[in-house]
């Protein structure tokens, strides 16, 4: 097993993907370690010693690398989703982005409506993310919504359903902000220690669950996924609606 991430880890640092080649050289560190531990044979041990040692110090030259990107506003990431993947939950999408010094989100996507549409859970996704920002490890003390009126039909219950959530965040001491464009397209995530994220199909990119009662349904992870890209970027500064 750590072979095997060496292996990706390689793959991905010759491939200049250097986030992932960090996570699996990290991961690969861990595993030989733990082999180490369990090797009696002195000669291996060195061998292994050696390796992991040479493993750590391109670990650190690609961890400087990412923060100089990260300084330069230059870091790009790439996550592809591919169609019925699972395991992309929120917290697995965002949960290493969200340090504890954000106290400030930003959300623009012009589908956050109600459930009208068979399709459609968007509102509900939306609520999933803001339960995600409660549960913290950050602080968030108020979140920015851009969004478009529902021209459906359902623009009343588009209104009623942000506005219960706005009343419920503030229960947690979190301000809701939210501001209609009819022409809002692009949609993005962003935080105010510099990350933006932003992705094809927005919050809304999982797929309709089979019941109310099928595997999925609560847990996102668990949830298929339709095909979409997440560009991860990080900025000086995070621009502000």
């Amino acid at each position: 097993a750590g072979a095997e991430a060496m292996q990706r880890a390689v793959q991905r640092d010759a491939a200049c993907r250097f986030a992932e080649a960090l996570v699996c050289y990290q991961e690969g560190i861990d595993l030989l370690l733990q082999v180490v531990k369990a090797t009696r044979d002195e000669a291996k041990k060195q061998r292994y010693r050696q390796k992991i040692s040479e493993y750590m110090t391109r670990a650190e030259d690609i961890k400087k690398h990412v923060e100089k990107e990260k300084q330069d506003g230059k870091y790009h990431k790439q996550i592809r989703i591919e169609e019925n993947a699972t395991g992309f939950g929120y917290e697995k999408l965002f949960h290493e982005y969200l340090t504890e010094i954000v106290s400030e989100v930003w959300v623009e996507d012009p589908y956050i409506r109600n459930i009208h549409q068979a399709s459609r859970y968007s509102l509900y996704n939306f609520l999933r993310f803001c339960e995600m920002l409660v549960k913290g490890p950050c602080k968030v003390k108020t979140i920015h919504l851009l969004t478009s009126y529902d021209v459906s039909g359902g623009r009343s219950q588009q209104i009623s359903g942000l506005e219960e959530i706005k009343q419920s965040l503030r229960n947690y001491g979190i301000t809701l902000n939210i501001d209609f464009s009819p022409s809002i397209h692009d949609r993005e995530i962003r935080f105010n220690n510099g990350w933006m994220i932003k992705i094809g199909r927005g919050l809304d990119y999982f797929k309709k669950p089979q019941g109310h009662f099928s595997i999925g349904y609560c847990d996102f992870d668990l949830r298929p996924c339709h095909e979409t890209t997440v560009d991860v970027f990080h900025t000086k500064h995070t621009k502000k609606m």
